[in-house]
């Protein structure tokens, strides 16, 4: 049984624009920065940024097909370490960092270990398979 479920209609449907939005809204919702106002800017930062790479990645829902999905992956990725970063360098308390640590581990759970690569995804459907005869 493989864990890797998040193909790349998955991540484009249901994981892009949603937690670009969720980026957007929750340190006002959650009222982040308490400990430092970069709490707040960060997240927010990034979600605006995570709505431009949602809609210029070549994907489903990119709306200007121009990054590559394997980029767009690595790009999340380097947000992931960011976000396990940031609450050490700007020193973050409380929900200031667990906000990242728990972000950091989704995003980097998401596109890595539950990521299918397209090649996988194409095995199991049978598109890959050659035909005898």
């Amino acid at each position: 049984m493989s864990f890797r479920f998040i193909t790349k209609s998955i991540h484009a449907y249901l994981i892009d624009y949603p937690v670009a939005i969720v980026l957007i809204a929750a340190p006002f919702v959650l009222k982040l920065g308490q400990s430092e106002p970069v709490a707040m800017w960060l997240s927010v930062v990034v979600g605006i940024a995570a709505l431009l790479l949602a809609a210029l990645t070549d994907h489903p829902t990119g709306l200007v097909r121009i990054i590559p999905y394997w980029l767009h992956l690595w790009v999340d990725r380097s947000v992931g370490v960011v976000f396990v970063i940031a609450p050490f360098a700007f020193k973050f308390l409380g929900l200031d960092a667990w906000y990242y640590w728990v972000l950091a581990a989704a995003v980097l759970l998401t596109t890595s270990v539950f990521n299918a690569s397209e090649e996988s995804v194409a095995m199991r459907s049978g598109f890959n398979r050659r035909t005898v005869g």
